[in-house]
């Protein structure tokens, strides 16, 4: 039985160490949104709203998503006995639409929070099997094909086990090119678009089949299933939907149409665990390989998403790169690595999520606090 008693919002900025540039934007400072939930037993967790601060990879923004947690999501937990996390979608969904990111901060984190309580890992609360999992790494997009042939050299030296190439018009099919004759034909190299282009665009995306790529992910927009359909029966490459997918309903209508091979699930974006492992389930069912995709989340986020893709059909490397790999400093202790072989340990000595937040470090980097209790807030900036 969970009863939240306090939910405490907490933007946090933690610099890159170094920008990462995909089709839609450049980022070199993440605003975070970070919750501490607690239970009126005196347990607590942490979690992480992977909302960005532009409404360039979803309508939602970090802003967006403290406002319809503080005003429509977080009432609906604080103070509720709760028989357990996998309730919490449905309570959160009930005539509000969207704000799936919102949703998911507060689901996942009920799901920590009984991780906590009922002293099990998050994986095994969630049903996983694995206790290592492949790991891959984004790259994004660079000035010249040389200077990503170098970082990708780099990157398979490190052990990644798959390699993401983000590419843009102008900047795609040349890239590719030489990064596998740099590489070889054995190394697992996809592309991801971020919704970059048109079914017009076809017959130039279709130059990447020469290339084996395990996937293309995201080539067309959100909603273009069935121009993703038509460009899946034009490519031999697999479609890898990541946008598209936002619920079981969206998953269920890319299988139908043939709009994609691969999904690509990221627990913030389908609303949290419970539509994360329903999607796992129906494309496990279905044939359909999925892997666990990131958002540049800290050492909290990672937690979660290390926790989701230990589970059976996330057979693809996952976006779950080690916390070096884009902070000079965590907020989690240990943080986050990858052994020689490519593969991230999924925490199974320690309840919960597996890592410490350090909160003296996040109270350094904070720029405003508000915390829920029942009917009341009270705010810091």
């Amino acid at each position: 039985m969970l009863c939240i008693d306090r939910i405490a919002l907490r933007e946090i900025h933690l610099a890159l160490k170094e920008p990462f540039r995909i089709s839609s934007g450049i980022e070199s400072t993440r605003r975070i949104l970070l919750l501490e939930i607690a239970d009126r037993g005196g347990a607590s967790v942490w979690a992480e709203c992977v909302a960005q601060a532009l409404p360039n990879y979803t309508p939602e923004t970090i802003d967006t998503a403290w406002l319809a947690i503080r005003e429509w999501l977080a009432p609906r937990l604080l103070g509720r006995s709760l028989d357990g996390p996998d309730i919490v979608h449905d309570l959160l969904a009930e005539n509000i639409r969207g704000h799936n990111m919102a949703k998911a901060a507060l689901e996942m984190g009920a799901w920590g929070l009984a991780s906590e309580m009922q002293r099990v890992p998050l994986s095994k609360l969630l049903g996983g099997t694995r206790d290592r999992v492949p790991t891959g790494i984004s790259l994004g997009i660079q000035s010249a094909p040389e200077r990503l042939v170098e970082r990708a050299r780099a990157a398979v030296d490190a052990g990644y086990r798959k390699i993401k190439l983000k590419i843009q018009p102008t900047q795609d099919v040349d890239y590719v090119r030489a990064v596998r004759r740099a590489l070889g034909d054995d190394v697992e190299i996809m592309a991801d678009a971020n919704a970059a282009y048109t079914i017009a665009d076809a017959e130039h995306l279709a130059q990447l089949d020469e290339f084996h790529l395990i996937m293309l992910e995201q080539p067309l927009g959100a909603d273009d299933l069935l121009q993703l359909a038509e460009l899946q029966r034009r490519m031999k490459t697999p479609l890898c939907l990541d946008e598209s997918i936002t619920d079981l309903n969206r998953a269920r209508s890319m299988i139908e149409l043939g709009s994609g091979r691969i999904i690509n699930i990221k627990p913030g974006r389908v609303g949290g665990f419970t539509a994360s492992k329903a999607i796992h389930d129906l494309c496990e069912k279905a044939g359909i390989p999925v892997w666990c995709g990131g958002m540049l989340e800290t050492g909290v986020g990672r937690a979660y998403n290390v926790a989701l893709a230990s589970l059976p059909n996330f057979s693809l490397p996952g976006d779950l790169s080690p916390s070096a790999r884009y902070w000079r400093q965590d907020v989690v202790s240990p943080e986050w690595t990858m052994d020689a072989e490519g593969m991230v340990h999924v925490p199974q000595d320690k309840p919960g999520l597996g890592v410490t937040v350090d909160a003296e470090f996040i109270e350094s980097l904070t720029t405003r606090v508000e915390t829920l209790r029942g009917t009341s807030t009270q705010v810091a900036v």
